[in-house]
């Protein structure tokens, strides 16, 4: 997998370097999972350049999105619990959890405090009706990094370097649809990112 060892940290976002973040987050996931983050992190650079977003807040952002993506079902429900995050997502499971789980997770466990990096961790799987350029990044390099394959991905590639309102809006609608089209029960927040960004 492609590093990126230009990519120097100011200390602004994490008291360590890079390299110290990536031995964090290994720590915290299985090889597949990681290699995965890795790849998002590629995708979320190259769309903060084309759309001149901090390379350093995407490059932190993408490496921790799924911090708590293998975290234990205890674990994430009891955090829940104790951080007074939505309990209506429970029902959801991990899929959902571990985005604003995870930004709690982080902000503890790593020192991050950025509230712009947060919120791209906690918006990555559904998004939000309001997202700054960050956020938007974090949630379409997830869904584009180069090993995704299903239909509609090399659309949504290339419609990512043209227009980043257009293709939060093509991610959003055909999650939706493979959502309702497989009887799959939809996170309510996920239906207000849907007519936020449809409606644009």
């Amino acid at each position: 997998m492609k590093t990126n060892p230009s990519i120097v940290y100011s200390g602004d976002y994490f008291a360590l370097s890079r390299d110290a973040l990536i031995d964090q987050v290994r720590k915290q996931m299985g090889p597949k999972r990681f290699e995965h983050v890795l790849r998002v992190e590629q995708a979320a650079l190259a769309l903060a350049e084309r759309y001149q977003v901090s390379l350093e807040k995407a490059s932190i952002a993408a490496l921790t999105h799924d911090y708590a993506k293998e975290q234990d079902d205890q674990k994430m429900k009891h955090l829940i619990e104790t951080e007074k995050l939505d309990s209506d997502m429970i029902p959801f499971g991990n899929n959902i959890w571990h985005g604003p789980c995870g930004a709690v997770m982080v902000q503890k466990e790593l020192g991050i405090t950025d509230e712009d990096i947060l919120n791209a961790i906690r918006h990555h799987t559904i998004g939000a009706p309001k997202m700054s350029l960050l956020e938007q990044v974090i949630y379409v390099a997830d869904y584009i990094e180069e090993a995704r394959d299903f239909p509609g991905v090399e659309e949504a590639r290339a419609l990512a370097f043209d227009s980043l309102e257009k293709v939060v809006a093509y991610e959003t609608h055909h999650t939706l649809s493979y959502l309702i089209e497989n009887r799959k029960a939809v996170y309510p927040k996920a239906i207000e990112t849907y007519n936020a960004w449809t409606a644009k």
